[in-house]
């Protein structure tokens, strides 16, 4: 990363735990003007969002005219909207050429009830090619991110993410239902089913029911190894990891 490396941090934190957006096309029905609309998104193993979108809608018409967009991504966590974190990703949306497979797999695997759009209408995938992100962290903190510096790439290709994922689901329900009470203060039955819905670099994410989680390791992973000891680590701990 840069100099501005506290901020890059911050900001890819915001992008990953979060999981929808305002997407923003060029208006083909009203020429010039932006539309907007909310998206859910999933991230792809170049770091880049990906979006999964109906052929009859207006955004997917307004960028298959113009595939200018960008996607606004907010923090929640407090009432206060000018003093939370917030984030703007200008892009080029493009249908991902490659590991379409991979795409759709991983975005299921976070939007379960995504596999039966296809039963209605006509969807398809859109990967969001970052050109520049401007970060707001707060009153006063304000920055323009490099999409390169930005875009953190998983160091799991789909195959080892998906050994990871199926590992945690099937054999340590427990420590998952761990993480989210002793991390998110969430109550869960012993009988709940909690998912692990991927892994990557600074974290992974833990669906239960239709609330997603995001836990983030205390220093970045790069191999599986590495992933086991950071999350053999939590299961043991009992406070929360930064």
């Amino acid at each position: 990363m840069t100099s501005f490396e506290p901020h890059y941090k911050a900001a890819r934190a915001l992008f990953l735990e979060q999981r929808h957006g305002v997407l923003s096309t060029i208006s083909k029905a009203v020429s010039g003007y932006p539309f907007g609309s909310v998206v859910p998104y999933s991230v792809d193993q170049s770091g880049s969002p990906i979006i999964l979108i109906s052929d009859i809608a207006q955004h997917t018409k307004n960028i298959m005219a113009d595939g200018r967009v960008s996607l606004t991504i907010l923090d929640h966590s407090s009432d206060d909207l000018q003093a939370n974190a917030r984030l703007t990703l200008l892009a080029q949306a493009f249908p991902p050429i490659m590991m379409k497979d991979e795409i759709a797999d991983r975005y299921y695997r976070y939007f379960p009830d995504a596999k039966d759009y296809h039963k209605s209408h006509d969807f398809r995938f859109f990967r969001l090619n970052l050109e520049k992100i401007r970060y707001i962290g707060g009153f006063g903190e304000i920055h323009w991110l490099k999409a390169k510096a930005f875009s953190n790439e998983n160091p799991f290709e789909n195959d080892e993410e998906l050994r990871v994922v199926n590992h945690m689901n099937e054999d340590h329900q427990k420590a998952l239902r761990h993480y989210l009470r002793a991390f998110k203060d969430v109550t869960v039955g012993e009988d709940s089913s909690v998912t692990m819905t991927g892994i990557d670099a600074e974290g992974f994410d833990v669906r239960n029911g239709a609330r997603h989680y995001r836990f983030n390791f205390d220093e970045p992973v790069e191999t599986g190894q590495q992933a086991r000891e950071a999350l053999v680590k939590m299961a043991r701990s009992g406070s929360a990891a930064s």
